[in-house]
């Protein structure tokens, strides 16, 4: 997931993409908890995902309040 990419989307589409990288999350800590996971990094990549979409919000927002 790039950055440039959502900066395209709109605040509701980042919203969205924000929960489902966060059911992501969920059942990957859930995968590794009942030892399933096979590939630790991909918890690494959702939480570092997620924190890009809410930087991207911040941003969006912050340039929304400063537009008023």
């Amino acid at each position: 997931m790039n950055a440039n990419e959502l900066r395209d989307k709109t605040p509701d589409q980042l919203r969205e993409e924000l929960v489902n990288l966060k059911k992501e999350g969920f059942n990957l800590r859930f995968q590794q908890a009942t030892g399933q996971l096979e590939n630790t990094s991909g918890i690494k990549a959702a939480r570092r995902n997620a924190a890009r979409v809410k930087t991207i919000l911040n941003q969006k927002a912050a340039a929304a309040a400063s537009e008023e």
